[in-house]
């Protein structure tokens, strides 16, 4: 038996001005052949499943790519084209299945639907292929990608701590498929009229909870796959919003399942939209809070959902507050780690800090916060994930370095995107999350993977930037209508 494994992963937010190309890609961690191999097999991310299975199954393994950016913009058509054509040329050259790993969000040059076209053309090429696929919670599902695979799932976590659990169930599934011990799944799509905001779709709270719940309960009641996606509001095209998708042994299970859980998400649908705080107000309230560490979510700058994550608007409102004992993960100023590089450790410096990017979708422009401190910590920004997200993987920050403002606020900067969901993030640049009052984190809610342990008090700071949680604020142009909450319709129909 021969599979063919691959991984191709990003998070578009069409809004977003980062252009996400080839030397995106490289910067997270691209990889091929035995290299890929090399660098998933031990992490607990499907890849690393994938390969276990084949294992098991004595099957022999190529794995033409495994590539995955932070999220930003649009792909770019040739990044798309050289991260498509070695999968797809793996598969022109035979194989008895396809086990991949993929976002369910990637906006390209070219294609609004890179995962669909993906597969369309993968199905182009061998029609009756096995195709498993594993999608993150955050996919913006569509009826092509359904229709050009043999089962898919989602992950059942927000922050995404069971990559390695929803893999191994749908790669079983499909592996048994090839081995003759199941007949071909049966799949149900139910697509809502809903653009659900990411800050309300914790999987730890209403009403994502109850949602993930109602597929576990299918699962046990002996339906292979439930998966119920919440979408990604901050991509303007048509298929964008959540969705419930159900893999059955049978399309009578597979449809009655889907309209269950379908049913549910929609009778809870107000609760998919986020109410905004006043910044002040809520920094006021955070201050009061005696015992630490407390957390403080700049959550429209973050870099995981394509923010630039250098706009200093709640950093300059923490200060002005004057709140103590501070530390900021992080803050995105390559030419900022320069100058900090070139002064030393323990030199004093002034910055023009963050602020280098404007954001043309929300008419605003990059506004640097001019800070004076003193430089504390240089780093190469590489550490290994020891978490339960991403456990295992190596982070590559960039050239890093810690500004010390005022001794009350140490701010990370790095060269590279990074969105702090594990503490490593402080620890290799020598901080210790627990012994600080105030963390000041930009991420909405995969902060709670490494985070959430340490918590006294979380705070949702409304800011700036293009993660914005007001959907009010963005232009939608392709986007379906009518849709909830754009759109105040209370009945639906698939």
């Amino acid at each position: 038996m021969k599979l063919v494994l691959a991984m191709m992963k990003h998070e578009t937010n069409t809004f977003s001005p980062i252009v996400t190309d080839w030397a995106r890609f490289e910067a997270w961690g691209l990889y091929t052949g035995q290299a890929a191999i090399e660098a998933y097999a031990k992490t607990n991310m499907p890849l690393g499943v994938y390969l276990n299975l084949a294992k098991e199954y004595g099957a022999e393994v190529v794995l033409p790519m495994a590539a995955e950016a932070m999220p930003g913009g649009k792909v770019t058509a040739d990044a798309y084209k050289r991260l498509t054509d070695p999968i797809l040329e793996a598969v022109r050259q035979g194989c008895d299945g396809c086990l991949l790993d993929l976002h369910g969000a990637m906006v390209a040059e070219g294609t609004d639907d890179g995962e669909g076209t993906l597969l369309e053309q993968i199905r182009r090429i061998a029609p009756d292929l096995p195709i498993a696929v594993t999608l993150d919670l955050h996919c913006n599902l569509t009826p092509k990608m359904v229709e050009n695979c043999t089962a898919l799932i989602g992950y059942k976590t927000y922050p995404h701590v069971d990559m390695d659990v929803v893999a191994g169930q749908v790669g079983r599934v499909v592996m048994e498929f090839i081995a003759g011990k199941r007949p071909k799944p049966a799949m149900a799509l139910r697509q809502l009229p809903l653009l659900s905001q990411t800050l309300c779709q914790g999987t730890d709270d209403e009403p994502m909870k109850s949602a993930i719940q109602a597929c576990r309960n299918e699962e046990a009641r002996g339906l292979p796959c439930a998966s119920v996606f919440g979408g990604f509001a901050l991509a303007d095209f048509k298929d964008a919003g959540t969705t419930v998708i159900t893999v059955g042994n049978d399309q009578q299970q597979a449809d009655a399942a889907a309209d269950a859980i379908a049913a549910q998400v929609w009778d809870k649908r107000d609760q998919h939209v986020y109410r905004h705080r006043d910044l002040a107000e809520s920094v006021a309230k955070a201050k009061q809070i005696k015992d630490g560490p407390v957390i403080l979510l700049d959550h429209a700058d973050n870099c995981g959902s394509g923010g630039t994550q250098d706009v200093m608007m709640v950093i300059e409102e923490v200060l002005r507050q004057g709140l103590e004992d501070v530390a900021v993960g992080a803050v995105w100023d390559p030419e900022a780690v320069q100058i900090m590089q070139k002064a030393g450790v323990g030199a004093t410096v002034t910055l023009e800090l963050g602020g280098k990017t404007d954001m043309p979708s929300l008419g605003l422009k990059g506004r640097p916060l001019k800070l004076t401190g003193k430089v504390r910590t240089i780093t190469d920004g590489e550490w290994i994930v020891r978490g339960p997200m991403y456990n295992g993987y190596k982070v590559m920050m960039g050239p890093t370095a810690v500004l010390e403002v005022d001794g009350r606020m140490q701010i990370v900067v790095v060269s590279r995107h990074h969105e702090p969901w594990d503490t490593g993030v402080f620890t290799s640049v020598g901080i210790d999350p627990q012994h600080k009052r105030y963390l000041l984190l930009k991420s909405r809610i995969h902060y709670r993977a490494g985070f959430a342990p340490l918590a006294r008090a979380t705070f949702t700071l409304d800011g700036e930037g293009v993660t914005t949680s007001d959907n009010s604020k963005l232009k939608y142009e392709k986007l379906r209508r009518p849709i909830y909450p754009l759109d105040r319709i209370n009945d639906w129909q698939q």
